[in-house]
């Protein structure tokens, strides 16, 4: 492993603190955090607010430029993080990347003390699929066969609520299966492919692949047609990099709220694309998306799109699914601020106001269907929370991810 020299770049680590069992915040843990490998040598110690979230940190981090061009310099440099909590085990992550001029988020789900069920296992976070060793992809029809055997068991595109990632190959039946929300697992993927730090067009084109691909495997049930329990694995040699516990990037998190019900469709095609790449310096794929000519391209001013059609030719478009599943109300199609009214501003402060009740830092809203300056401050604070760019206007990521959130609070009320 070549590492780089000491440098004067920075990056940033956010750490994300919830309880495993309802995914609500927990307050006043504490983070120790060292360089990986020397965990008596504490770099920093901080503490979660009332969101269950640290302050933001600035560590050290090779130049950017590691990043952006192939070699062999670590381009990330890597932390260990040990998280503790009263009535919670403690908690040991091990490895969180972190890119020069990028902001990290670190989620660490801790398990309550007491509990039938063990404590989970330490996070460990594998090598960058860019810098690391992994088995290339197997290659695979991009369309696969329809025919009368109801192979093709779904008439439209929908997003699912849920991708069931299973950790291993297809026929290790010891490996664990992980039920994970659909952009949750988008992100996650990205963040394990490509690099936060490349142009946006660039991670937006992988983005679309890697969605487009996913969506490929829930529309034909590739794997539940083999007999198998899962929506896709974790191998590089048969779908793509996720990794359990792994720190997300907020650029990338970013471009996949924006997007997350597109995918890439061919004319005449009803299924989205199984959109295959690999990364264009360990592996060449004829006829498929290299990460690194993406990042290239996307240095030279082209747009996703136009990244796409260089690799997967001009036939390729971007599509919009039908239907996302789990959701209270959809999106009304444009963009909620001062001076709206109506029942999807009500229905919009009713869950803000329900979000509200675990994270107490949003101040809370009287659902009374006008979008006013309280309103504003509730979103705001939202916004700040979750990642998104604080507006105080509800766009169609802030809407989505306010759902998002809003379910998971209401079916753990549910459950108790």
């Amino acid at each position: 492993m070549v590492k780089a020299q000491e440098t004067n770049s920075r990056g940033f680590l956010q750490v994300n603190v919830v309880n495993i069992q309802n995914n609500f915040p927990i307050k006043n843990a504490t983070i120790s955090i060292s360089t990986k490998g020397e965990p008596d040598r504490v770099m920093e110690e901080v503490s979660t607010n009332s969101s269950g979230q640290t302050e933001q940190l600035s560590l050290p981090a090779p130049p950017v430029e590691y990043s952006l061009n192939p070699g062999i310099i670590q381009p990330y440099s890597e932390y260990d993080l040990i998280v503790r909590a009263e009535g919670f085990e403690p908690l040991a992550i091990s490895g969180t990347e972190i890119l020069a001029d990028s902001n990290a988020i670190q989620p660490a789900a801790m398990t309550p003390l007491a509990q039938e069920q063990p404590p989970e296992d330490p996070v460990v976070i594998p090598d960058h699929t860019l810098y690391g060793n992994y088995p290339p992809k197997i290659a695979e029809d991009e369309v696969k066969p329809v025919n009368e055997s109801g192979e093709i068991v779904l008439s439209r595109v929908v997003i699912p609520q849920t991708i069931v990632v299973h950790d291993g190959v297809p026929t290790d039946s010891t490996a664990k299966n992980y039920y994970v929300p659909y952009r949750d697992y988008i992100k996650n993927v990205a963040c394990s492919e490509i690099y936060s730090t490349w142009p946006e067009s660039s991670i937006t084109a992988n983005v679309l692949a890697i969605m487009s691909f996913t969506l490929n495997r829930v529309y034909t049930e590739w794997y539940r047609n083999q007999g198998y329990d899962f929506t896709i694995t974790s191998s590089t040699a048969f779908d793509h990099k996720w990794i359990y516990g792994r720190n997300i990037f907020q650029s990338i998190s970013q471009v996949v709220d924006e997007i997350f019900d597109a995918y890439l469709s061919r004319p005449g095609v009803r299924q989205p694309i199984l959109t295959q790449y690999c990364d264009g310096r360990q592996v060449s794929c004829e006829g498929w998306m290299t990460q690194w000519g993406s990042c290239d391209l996307g240095k030279q001013g082209y747009s996703p799109i136009e990244i796409l059609r260089y690799f997967y030719g001009d036939s390729i478009y971007i599509n919009t699914a039908e239907q996302i599943s789990g959701i209270p109300a959809s999106w009304p199609g444009s963009d909620l601020s001062q001076g709206s009214s109506g029942p999807k501003v009500r229905q919009l402060q009713e869950q803000l106001d329900v979000i509200a009740t675990v994270y107490t830092a949003i101040p809370r809203v009287a659902p009374d269907g006008i979008y006013g300056p309280r309103t504003a401050a509730a979103v705001r604070e939202f916004q700040s929370i979750f990642g998104l760019p604080q507006t105080g206007v509800v766009d169609f990521a802030t809407w989505y991810r306010i759902s998002h959130i809003y379910v998971g609070i209401t079916r753990m009320a549910e459950l108790v």
